[in-house]
């Protein structure tokens, strides 16, 4: 009975976060519940975005580099978990062929947002070609963008996914406590400046 007594204490101490680990996250219901309003009232997206949000982006392919996966799924609704307090993620379609706007919010405590963003700046840097047995063969070019937030940085994924042309801009924003990831695809040749529209318009949104 005291050996059960004692599997049970160090049971319970490990799922509240004791000893000398690092801090169990503490989500926030309130905060998640204000991230889902900002994204259920839709930015005020370029010409030809749907205003209705979807469901969270997802990425169209399951393999692939380790690098370029992680700059991804922040996107998707599933940002880096440390110091977390709330996120929330939806889509947008656009009216160009394979367009879509993946948004994703993300709000943390204790500075981890600038850490976070960091870490995925080297990843991004890391994520030079993303290939997979399906069909999907992308390459990483260098994506420009003048955006008003506390950090910033881009890239875009030009190539193929499963066979068909495609071209994917990801953009990654530091506005304060959160981080904002933006996924903008299409399958025609994308104005980079149609790019910055979006990721302005949720700048905006993420930080009223």
């Amino acid at each position: 009975m005291k050996r059960e007594i004692i599997a049970c204490g160090l049971l319970a101490c490990a799922l509240a976060g004791c000893g000398g680990g690092e801090a169990a996250n503490v989500l926030d219901p309130q905060a998640a519940a204000q991230l889902r309003e900002v994204l259920h009232k839709g930015p005020q997206l370029p010409e030809g975005f749907a205003v209705r949000p979807e469901q969270a982006w997802r990425m169209p392919f399951t393999q692939g580099d380790e690098n370029c996966r992680a700059v991804l799924e922040p996107a998707g609704g599933q940002a880096p978990g440390q110091a977390l307090t709330a996120q929330a993620a939806a889509s947008y379609r656009g009216d160009g062929l394979g367009e879509q706007a993946g948004v994703g919010l993300a709000r943390y405590a204790d500075g981890e947002a600038e850490e976070h963003l960091d870490e995925l700046a080297r990843a991004m840097e890391s994520c030079q070609e993303l290939r997979t047995s399906s069909g999907t063969d992308l390459r990483s070019q260098t994506l420009p963008l003048e955006i008003e937030a506390d950090e910033t940085v881009s890239a875009r994924l030009l190539g193929r996914v499963n066979g068909y042309p495609y071209a994917m801009d990801v953009v990654l924003s530091r506005v304060g406590d959160t981080l904002v990831s933006v996924v903008h695809t299409s399958m025609d040749d994308m104005d980079p400046a149609r790019t910055r529209e979006v990721v302005d318009a949720v700048i905006s949104m993420a930080s009223a």
